[in-house]
């Protein structure tokens, strides 16, 4: 055992039933063998002969005649962010909104992702937004798609978002016309509308990507990527019921959060189930239940906000207050401040807490390698499913019927030791030499993430004077507070582009459409004609951002190889899922947004 975490381990009085060195060592391993030369370059741009795999099976298609009209406010996507948006713009008086969407209906996330097992894996009860303006209380702790989905559209006909709603609609370009201070927005259905302000909210997982691996188009039988599942194909709904795949043979590629969801109803209902796996998710008990009506009863008003702040302060670190969660998401957190709440008077420098935190994390992770070690019978099978990194580094998983699956005699873990499979042929799936002969392939290979944002919007923004957003942030995003961007004025960004970064997203969207419409708010009471970020307040927070991300990203590029890091690649092109976030974390970020709206002066925006 290495001396700093002996000295740490004593000073604290930790028990350690394992060895810290050896585990790092094992973490740097298991790092290392996963690190592939393509790095992001492993998965292919869904188009061409691809495209039918990101087309909707949810909706009949439908046609109407082009708009060439004028709203105060566009918003662009009709998930969480974008309804969040349209409720704050809504109670802040703006009654000129249009939402394009390209789904049938609202719901984001939650309209393209109904594979069967859907869930929220933050608790419903802070993760679903305006639940008190709706008088909603979810019916469980962690709901299942449709109740989500449904409380998406329990919003847009709250705040009357249905009134002025383009569906199935793709925006194709954004131009700023100078002369009238208005965006000029074209979509795929021939629109050419224009608008004030126009808020992004499209989303930081909304483009499916494929593996490119050899072979791919050759293969004679049946393929889907989870975002679109084939319910046609495999019968059932998202509750399960897969009655279509009782004479079928089904490789799932992928075991990350998506895939710990579906492959328990996978491996009830196929023949047979091989599920090819690269990395191993960290797999921890959910403990789903009904909602208490007793504990409803008592909820008081003001209740979600005050739960929602408090998820938040926990997982940034906040240490002593209590979690009223309690959850696998703030479980390290409670550990931390259990450890230090032992001996009231220990004092810790800096780098003493930083050991103590990579000791708690060792010791969380032991217990979820154990809990796979006691679940899983064949040991060869519980041993591959055992994650060897820090929590954080992949996004974690609660499930609790995910582990006891592969105890099913018709299931098959094929465990890739980090490389993925070989090829692809026509009858099946390659991997070390082996031939795994299925009637159906199901990629549960995620989204695009390590390309550039105007990659994954579909079109490129024109500002001012011509420059085009891919150009200006050809080298890296540039904003101001992560919404505004030089040379883009009235134009909002949504999402996690140097935001401070929280694991309940919904409340940061919240944030964010809250900001949003006090900057919108003031500029229609002050008959300002547009508002962008200056110069010199977009490069100091850019700064500020690169400075203070540092610690996150030298943790990340320690890390297991995934879409956090760009693929255990994060120096390439610094394009990893949480590169560039701002390092202060979700509180200090939400207060800097507070204090700079009670400043009243629209400091660091350019006014016109």
């Amino acid at each position: 055992m290495s001396d700093k975490y002996t000295a740490v381990a004593e000073k604290t009085g930790m028990n350690l039933k394992f060895d810290p060195n050896a585990l790092l060592e094992k973490y740097n391993h298991e790092r290392d063998k996963r690190v592939r030369e393509d790095g992001g370059a492993q998965y292919r741009e869904i188009a061409g002969q691809f495209a039918h795999f990101i087309d909707d099976p949810y909706v009949e298609p439908i046609t109407r005649d082009p708009l060439f009209d004028e709203v105060e406010v566009v918003i662009i996507g009709g998930g969480f962010g974008g309804l969040l948006a349209g409720a704050r713009l809504r109670e802040a008086g703006v009654k000129s909104i249009r939402v394009i969407e390209k789904g049938g209906d609202f719901g984001g996330t939650w309209y393209w992702n109904r594979y069967p097992g859907a869930q929220c894996d933050i608790e419903a009860y802070i993760y679903m937004p305006l639940l008190e303006e709706l008088n909603y209380v979810p019916r469980e702790r962690y709901s299942h798609a449709p109740e989500i989905m449904a409380h998406t559209q329990a919003i847009g006909r709250k705040y009357d978002l249905y009134d002025d709603v383009c569906f199935q609609t793709e925006v194709t370009g954004m131009q700023w016309d100078d002369k009238e201070s208005k965006w000029i927005i074209t979509t795929d259905r021939g629109d050419h509308m224009k608008a004030r302000f126009v808020a992004m909210s499209n989303g930081p997982l909304n483009k499916p990507k494929l593996p490119a691996m050899t072979g791919i188009e050759n293969f004679r039988g049946h393929t889907f990527h989870t975002s679109r599942w084939d319910y046609a194909y495999t019968g059932g709904t998202c509750e399960g019921n897969l009655t279509g795949l009782t004479d079928k043979r089904v490789a799932i590629i992928g075991t990350g959060a998506t895939a710990v969801q579906c492959i328990p109803h996978l491996g009830e209902w196929a023949q047979e189930l091989y599920v090819f796996q690269r990395t191993p998710s960290s797999c921890d008990i959910r403990k789903n239940a009904p909602t208490s009506p007793e504990w409803e009863r008592k909820l008081q008003p003001g209740w979600h906000k005050k739960r929602v702040e408090n998820f938040n302060y926990m997982v940034a670190g906040g240490g002593k207050a209590d979690d009223e969660s309690g959850d696998g998401w703030t479980d390290i957190f409670r550990n931390m401040s259990a450890q230090q709440s032992k001996n009231p008077n220990l004092v810790l420098s800096r780098e003493e807490e930083a050991i103590l935190n990579e000791l708690i994390d060792f010791a969380k992770m032991e217990e979820v390698r154990t809990r796979a070690a006691t679940i899983v019978k064949d040991q060869a099978t519980a041993e591959a499913l055992k994650p060897y990194y820090r929590q954080f580094c992949k996004r974690p998983t609660f499930h609790d019927e995910y582990l006891f699956t592969y105890n099913r005699p018709n299931v098959h873990l094929v465990d890739t030791r980090g490389k993925g499979v070989d090829r692809i042929t026509e009858n099946g799936v390659v991997y070390d030499g082996v031939e795994y002969e299925v009637d159906c392939i199901i990629f549960a290979t995620g989204f695009e993430v390590g390309t550039a944002y105007t990659n994954r919007s579909g079109y490129d923004i024109v500002g001012r004077r011509g420059i085009t957003l891919s150009t200006k942030w050809a080298d890296g995003p540039r904003t101001y507070h992560g919404f505004f961007s030089n040379g883009f004025p009235n134009c909002f960004f949504m999402g996690m582009i140097q935001t401070g970064m929280t694991a309940n997203f919904t409340h940061m969207l919240n944030e964010q459409a809250n900001h949003i419409a006090y900057v919108v708010n003031h500029a229609r009471n002050s008959n300002i004609k547009a508002v962008e970020a200056s110069q010199e307040a977009e490069n100091g927070w850019v700064e500020e951002v690169h400075r203070s991300a540092r610690a996150g990203e030298a943790y990340f590029a320690s890390c297991t190889p995934g879409y956090y890091n760009n693929e255990g690649k994060p120096e390439k092109t610094g394009n990893g899922f949480l590169t560039g976030a701002y390092g202060g974390g979700p509180v200090k970020f939400f207060n800097i947004l507070k204090d700079w709206r009670e400043e009243g002066a629209l400091r660091g925006l350019e006014i016109s």
